[in-house]
């Protein structure tokens, strides 16, 4: 098995295939959901950490910065702008899910819900 990639490591979006092979490798991450809670009440991942894209300045001080940071919303848009704002605030291990839940559920978890 590969190793784990070093947040140095991480480019500013990856796919779905990598977030799996990041999660069944067992490597210290944290999943951090942008969408409102009315989103995440429809589907999303049960050990995020969800803080609404409009309240994350102000909650930047609970997120962990000595791990990978996954950036996830529905379709990517809200989680690229937020791995590059927490990357400019000093993040380096903040990346996007490319295509979001949605492209997560379309690819690896087919029992996902999708709105």
């Amino acid at each position: 098995m590969a190793a784990a990639p070093t947040m140095a490591d991480l480019p500013l979006e990856i796919g779905p295939a990598e977030l799996a092979q990041l999660r069944a490798g067992g490597a210290a991450h944290t999943l951090l959901d942008v969408r409102e809670p009315w989103e995440i009440a429809i589907c999303g991942f049960a050990d995020a950490l969800c803080i609404p894209l409009a309240s994350l300045a102000a909650r930047q001080a609970a997120l962990p910065k000595g791990q990978p940071l996954v950036v996830v919303c529905h379709t990517g848009r809200r989680s690229l702008l937020a791995a590059q704002v927490l990357r400019r605030s000093g993040f380096s291990g903040a990346t996007s899910l490319r295509g979001g839940v949605e492209d997560w559920a379309l690819t690896i978890d087919p029992t996902m819900a999708r709105y």
